[in-house]
């Protein structure tokens, strides 16, 4: 029986709690959303999968993003709520498999993946134990495989004190924070603000600069939602698009997840992303964007 999750803290979490509930003997198979969508992705028949949209080869499926609900039925649990992992410990604690031994885990994935912080949480995330132990997460060409693999098993077996002063985690603690420094340089210089939407276009640069993902609503407190954009590859024949409401100014009503569903991407009601050929990138953005801006109720579209 195998994991199928995605690199993110929401996926390494929901690994954490499959792996002390169900038989568990191969490793995990990290992927993403978009792999799955497009086949990518080599789903297996007893295969549990977590935090991502389904796939018929799956044994076991559990999620919760708005834009991957259900049609047929699945063994598993879905629901509308803050984290996969928290679908995933409601499911096996209503079958009495588990105590409170997650429970401020759950309670921190939840508050960090539905992005439910406060602006001195997203200024400084390094005060807070559980969010910049989530920055550290990233996908850089599946190069950090041991590492997510490494904080599964802390995190099943360790307190987050403990997990922060292994070596490996201060380091990379200690870059997010530089990172994050000079994120806000970059954003200020590449985002354009068309009435109350922020436009961050990466596509000009050739190295890709990561920061906090929320800073933006910081930068720009008067925006409702941000779009990002830029190149998924070097050879630039995809464009990744991804689109939040902000945090703080809570007036964007588009769905997001549905809204992007139509680009053969997801997500949740206020957070999510696609994947569009180059060539006609820009004409989906411009169409994106005039929805977003109109930002109508979803009983009114």
């Amino acid at each position: 029986m195998r994991i199928v999750t995605r690199p993110d803290f929401d996926g390494i979490v929901c690994a954490v709690l499959l792996k002390e509930v169900e038989d568990i003997d191969s490793d995990i198979y990290w992927t993403e959303p978009n792999e799955v969508q497009t086949g990518k992705a080599l789903v297996r028949k007893g295969d549990i999968m977590a935090n991502l949209p389904f796939d018929p080869n799956c044994s076991l499926w559990f999620d919760h993003h708005v834009s991957n609900k259900p049609e047929k039925k699945f063994k598993g649990a879905f629901d509308i709520a803050p984290s996969a992992a928290g679908v995933i410990y409601a499911y096996y604690k209503n079958q009495g498999k588990f105590d409170h031994k997650f429970d401020e885990l759950i309670l921190n994935t939840d508050m960090i993946d539905s992005a439910d912080l406060t602006r001195d949480q997203v200024r400084f995330p390094e005060n807070y134990a559980y969010i910049i132990l989530s920055m550290t997460i990233k996908n850089r060409d599946y190069q950090d495989i041991a590492y997510w693999n490494k904080l599964v098993s802390m995190l099943g077996e360790m307190g987050i004190d403990e997990i922060l002063k292994d070596s490996d985690v201060q380091e990379r603690c200690d870059a997010v924070v530089k990172e994050n420094n000079e994120f806000g340089h970059f954003l200020n210089k590449h985002t354009i603000i068309l009435e109350n939407i922020s436009i961050t276009d990466f596509r000009s640069l050739d190295t890709i600069p990561s920061g906090n993902r929320f800073l933006t609503y910081s930068l720009f407190p008067d925006t409702i939602a941000s779009i990002k954009i830029r190149y998924l590859e070097k050879d630039k024949k995809h464009v990744l698009l991804s689109i939040g409401h902000s945090i703080f100014n809570k007036n964007c009503h588009v769905n997001v997840g549905r809204l992007l569903a139509q680009f053969g991407g997801g997500g949740h009601a206020g957070a999510g992303g696609c994947t569009l050929e180059t060539e006609t990138a820009q004409k989906n953005i411009d169409h994106i964007l005039e929805i977003m801006k109109a930002n109508q109720k979803e009983e009114d579209v």
